[in-house]
């Protein structure tokens, strides 16, 4: 699939890492370096704007090793950027270990996965089909 994209930040296109690979590493668009100090949360611009195609969305990740290894994840995981929005992609993120961390311009920041989505028609009724697990909430299944 082809999509269209503006890079306004000198940094490399979004990339696979590896052949099979579902996310993409973003990175951060920055004239300067960004402190996130501990539990602290701030929007870091990464210079990209896509034109998703309709039936598509790209969903915005934490790296893994990002999140292990100094704490560090994307807020609302996954963020949605939906197929109609042409504004510059920027990533919530979040500082959830007990040191400053600096992200610096082209620090992979987060991965984007664009996967299709089905719309879907709200059906009134008024019951639902039953299943073994009822209406078991968090934490049920596997009890016994």
């Amino acid at each position: 699939m082809e999509v269209r994209i503006i890079n306004r930040s000198g940094n490399g296109l979004p990339a696979y890492s590896t052949p099979h690979s579902s996310g993409m590493d973003l990175r951060a668009f920055l004239s300067e370096d960004m402190v996130l100090k501990p539990l602290e949360r701030k929007l870091v611009p990464t210079g990209l704007y896509v034109e998703i195609p309709e039936g598509y969305e790209a969903q915005i990740r934490p790296r893994s090793g990002l999140a292990l290894k100094k704490g560090i994840t994307v807020l609302n995981t996954p963020g949605t950027i939906d197929a109609d929005y042409r504004g510059e992609i920027c990533v919530i993120l979040i500082n959830l270990s007990s040191e400053d961390f600096v992200v610096r311009n082209g620090d992979r920041i987060c991965q984007m996965v664009v996967a299709a989505y089905e719309k879907v028609e709200w059906k009134l009724s008024n019951d639902l089909e039953s299943t073994v697990r009822g209406e078991g909430g968090f934490g049920h299944t596997g009890k016994n």
